[in-house]
């Protein structure tokens, strides 16, 4: 059977040889869409919507900005939904280093994505807690306001909790990549660096929350931006890449 398997993965690398730089370029694609959703979504839209100390300008933001607010959700949508076939990609793209790493890699990105869903639910909570609903009518409109921002915040220290897992999926990413041979060990190097960024500040917000600075994801910013360009411009050495798929 493992013999078998080989055959197939060797058939398989001689198909994808053609079709690699396909997956390199959906990849950049996909990297795109989550940088402009996430962007959006989790950075510049909040930004408008959110006063952070004050529970009844949040409010009145909520209430008269509603489609920006909505916008907020569907970019996330968005992200989600690319995020999740960037994990089938980058493993397609990683297999033929170490299957079993390029696998744990994209197990640790679904998680990254579903345990912020959680964090998104919180995001939306509002236009319930804010909706004007009969139920509503035992609290007081400053107690439904005080409700509404603490519920953003909760999807606020929601995503900064869970971001261990999409730092652990990049780092292992880049070692992956720094290993390949058909992909620049420098983008692998600043993925891993992005990776741990990711990790750090996520332990900073739990254990010394004053720590936790915005500047810890910079460099993930970099590795994002370079590693979309180049699998966009360049994509895979196909060479390379299928002598690594031959010896699988």
């Amino acid at each position: 059977m493992t013999a078998s398997a080989n055959v197939n993965d060797r058939s398989l690398a001689r198909t994808q040889g053609t079709s690699v730089q396909t997956y390199a370029r959906i990849a950049a694609i996909l990297f795109l869409l989550t940088a402009i959703g996430g962007g959006l979504g989790e950075a510049y839209i909040p930004s408008k919507l959110i006063v952070s100390a004050d529970a009844a300008a949040t409010a009145r933001n909520i209430t008269a900005l509603d489609s920006l607010f909505r916008l907020g959700f569907a970019t996330y949508l968005v992200e989600a939904t690319c995020d999740i076939a960037l994990a089938l990609v980058f493993y397609v793209l990683l297999r033929p280093v170490h299957r079993n790493l390029a696998l744990l890699a994209a197990f640790f990105g679904l998680v990254s994505t579903s345990v912020f869903a959680v964090g998104e639910f919180f995001y939306f909570a509002p236009k319930l807690i804010l909706g004007g609903s009969s139920y509503l009518t035992t609290f007081s409109p400053g107690q439904l306001n005080t409700l509404a921002l603490l519920s953003l915040k909760y999807y606020e220290y929601c995503g900064g909790l869970f971001m261990v897992f999409y730092g652990v999926a990049s780092i292992i990413r880049g070692y992956l990549i720094f290993r390949s041979g058909y992909l620049p060990r420098a983008l692998g190097v600043l993925l891993v660096l992005g990776g741990v960024g990711f990790v750090a500040r996520n332990f900073a917000l739990v254990l010394a929350p004053r720590y936790a600075s915005d500047a810890f994801v910079l460099p993930m910013f970099v590795a994002g931006i370079s590693l979309m360009l180049w699998l966009f411009v360049k994509g895979v050495d196909v060479a390379k890449w299928e002598v690594k798929t031959a010896s699988l």
